[in-house]
């Protein structure tokens, strides 16, 4: 757990407030203003959850400019006085147009995609997601200098969402990077007068649930990590450290291509949630789409190992596998859910160990080969989907090398990125 670096004031001068960290462009973010803390443990999939294997159905312009061509936050005019910032509109799907009189200061984001969307694009961290057991700030470890201090942050998801809650929520916070259709879709006693009362109250929805195709509900368009990720940037008024970071992905992606073996020698993976997680006797399993908690493992171009099989996914039915149907698949490799607050040594003193230990189990050639990873998060950011890219090439194909620049992400963070 990073120590916090510059809590209080700092050598006779007052701590930065929020304004100032948004005016600084986010340099605050990576000198350690925001402490890093470990994460506690994932809810599982029977559990409250913040979008899957949970109790669940689970840009453009100028820099400074919106959608519209306008924006920015307001200059300065000859007298020294702060001008009046311009009012500008971003539109995505399912929202619709939403404007925007000024650069959020202070917000909300549904879930660790977007929470790490904002945190690239040099903000600071949201008021609160929806679980934050499942935003994984330890990721961030990777990053020099970059921290988020979580522990101050409100779950969304503590019983039940109530409307209450999002108004209180609204005194403070700007706009709810949220889809509105997952609450909606998520919740029984939620109709869309509740969102319009919320979205009067003068916070606005934002957003689009793009961690997976596997809902019903979802019948708008779907965003790829980097186009969500541009829509918030228009949001923010970052434009360029939007374009600095997709350069830093095109030239990872390319690593990633160059290190990937031919299809035929690529290992067929099985991604479940295990039940319970600590020690296993059932899966949820899930079947590679094209959301975003998947982009790891569809950039690496590995066998999905239920895909030419009769398992479904998690989202259809409900359903899992045990360890006969396993046995029958027989997957090259196991990634396993929900185990991402462990570090590798405890994943295998617990899971692993428990695996070897079991009679069927045991029998399985990834846990004969030791090839029993932790899966990934369900939310991926651009930095995250950086660190989780390159652990899973690792685990899936024994890289043991840096395929991205961690200076270099920590460099945009912070506003460096001439």
């Amino acid at each position: 757990m990073a120590e916090d670096h510059a809590t209080g004031e700092q050598a006779g001068k007052s701590a930065p407030t929020r304004r100032d960290f948004v005016a600084y462009g986010g340099s605050i973010a990576a000198t350690g203003l925001l402490a890093g803390c470990t994460d506690s443990t994932d809810a599982g999939p029977t559990g409250g959850g913040d979008g899957d294997a949970g109790n669940e159905s689970d840009g453009g312009g100028n820099d400074g400019g919106g959608s519209d061509g306008s924006g920015g936050d307001g200059t300065d005019d000859e007298s020294g006085e702060e001008s009046a910032p311009e009012t500008y509109t971003v539109t995505m799907e399912p929202v619709g147009s939403v404007e925007f009189e000024g650069v959020p200061e202070t917000w909300v984001a549904n879930n660790g995609s977007w929470a790490d969307m904002g945190i690239a694009l040099g903000q600071a961290p949201p008021e609160a997601v929806y679980l934050t057991s499942r935003y994984h700030t330890q990721y961030y470890d990777e990053i020099p200098g970059l921290s988020v201090d979580k522990s101050g942050m409100t779950s969304l998801w503590e019983s039940e969402l109530d409307v209450e809650s999002f108004l209180e929520l609204g005194e403070d916070a700007d706009v709810f990077v949220i889809d509105p259709n997952f609450i909606l879709g998520r919740t029984s006693n939620w109709e869309q007068e509740d969102i319009d009362q919320i979205e009067s109250a003068g916070t606005p929805f934002f957003g689009n649930s793009i961690f997976s195709r596997g809902y019903g509900w979802h019948d708008y368009e779907y965003l790829s990590l980097y186009e969500a990720f541009e829509k918030l940037a228009e949001v923010f008024q970052e434009r360029e450290r939007y374009e600095a970071f997709d350069a830093v992905h095109e030239e990872f992606l390319g690593r990633v291509d160059e290190i990937v073996p031919p299809e035929g020698e690529r290992p067929s993976v099985a991604i479940m949630w295990p039940q319970p997680v600590d020690e296993p006797t059932a899966f949820s399993p899930y079947l590679i789409d094209e959301g975003t908690s998947f982009k790891q493992w569809r950039d690496l171009g590995v066998e999905d190992a239920f895909a030419t099989t009769g398992v479904r996914d998690f989202h259809s039915d409900r359903g899992q596998v045990d360890y006969e149907t396993l046995l029958e698949i027989d997957p090259d490799v196991l990634l396993l859910r929900g185990n991402e607050a462990k570090t590798e040594a405890e994943f295998r003193d617990t899971v692993v160990s428990f695996m070897e230990d079991h009679n069927v189990a045991s029998r399985l050639t990834a846990v004969e080969n030791g090839d029993v990873y932790r899966g990934g998060s369900l939310y991926q950011g651009p930095i995250t989907n950086l660190v989780l890219t390159e652990r899973a090439a690792g685990q899936v194909y024994g890289v043991d090398e840096e395929l991205f620049d961690r200076q270099r992400v920590a460099d945009i963070v912070s506003g460096d990125f001439e």
